[in-house]
């Protein structure tokens, strides 16, 4: 029996469009809820929200029932913590700041097993096998794992070219917002250069074979993403949208009962 299939690692090397949220509440519960709601894929955030190996692993468990693919992002991308992830679970993994073609191999190579890779082999006591039971998992995993790339600051621009040429990066996500704190305009979302990098770099990795993506709530910056090629999409956020419309219906409530 071989690894279970990623439906969304086989969209994106059709070129099919996934339209996806972020989550950053923590919280299985939530997941379950937002992962019901109708988007092809979400990202269960441990670099930027207060998830462990644990909580992750609670939000896979919940995930799998669901019709949208869990993309999971580490706090850094280390051969040990990839390890843990892709154990408990975990088939597509988004990696945050990448810099250069060499980061990229090495995140390649901590996804793979030996001979060809470092991954540690324990897949008897994973759930990934799901504890043993898929027999051929060793032996096929690496052909369903989704590896994807984040570049956010200049450094990861400038060495885009070595980053794309890594065979086994399945795709390169620019980051605009510590993209934009890079470049001298933190705070200030896609502005005009900022906006004008974000496209050039989503031709290149188009040109270059590679599935591109972004996270942007800005529905016009969504849709020229899309018509320049981007083939993975984050368009909202777990977090905003419960803080936006809590404060939205606190307001709604003074107004409505209060003089």
């Amino acid at each position: 029996m071989p690894a279970p299939h990623n439906p969304f690692k086989a969209a994106l090397a059709k070129g099919e469009l996934q339209i996806g949220c972020w989550l950053g509440l923590a919280e299985p519960y939530v997941a379950e809820i937002s992962a019901g709601a109708g988007f092809d894929w979400v990202v269960v955030d441990s670099e930027h929200a207060p998830n462990d190996l644990r909580s992750i692993t609670a939000h896979l468990q919940v995930l799998a029932a669901r019709g949208s693919h869990a993309v999971v992002r580490p706090p850094i991308g280390e051969t040990w913590i990839i390890k843990q992830l892709l154990d408990a679970g975990a088939q597509s993994l988004l990696i945050p700041m990448v810099e250069s073609g060499a980061q990229a191999q090495e995140l390649v190579n901590a996804v793979t097993y030996p001979p060809h890779g470092v991954r540690g082999v324990g897949a008897s006591l994973a759930r990934a096998s799901d504890f043993g039971a898929i027999s051929d998992y060793v032996t096929s995993a690496r052909d369903e794992i989704c590896l994807l790339a984040q570049i956010e600051n200049r450094k990861g621009i400038e060495a885009m070219d070595d980053i794309l040429a890594v065979e086994g990066i399945d795709g390169v996500f620019i980051g605009p917002a510590d993209l934009a704190a890079d470049m001298g305009y933190p705070g200030q979302g896609a502005v005009g250069e900022v906006k004008d990098q974000i496209v050039t770099a989503l031709k290149r990795i188009v040109a270059a074979g590679k599935a591109a993506g972004i996270l942007t709530l800005d529905a016009e910056l969504q849709k020229e993403c899309r018509d320049l090629g981007a083939r993975f999409i984050a368009t909202d956020i777990d977090v905003s949208l419960f803080a936006r419309n809590m404060r939205a219906a606190a307001a709604s409530a003074k107004a409505l009962l209060k003089d």
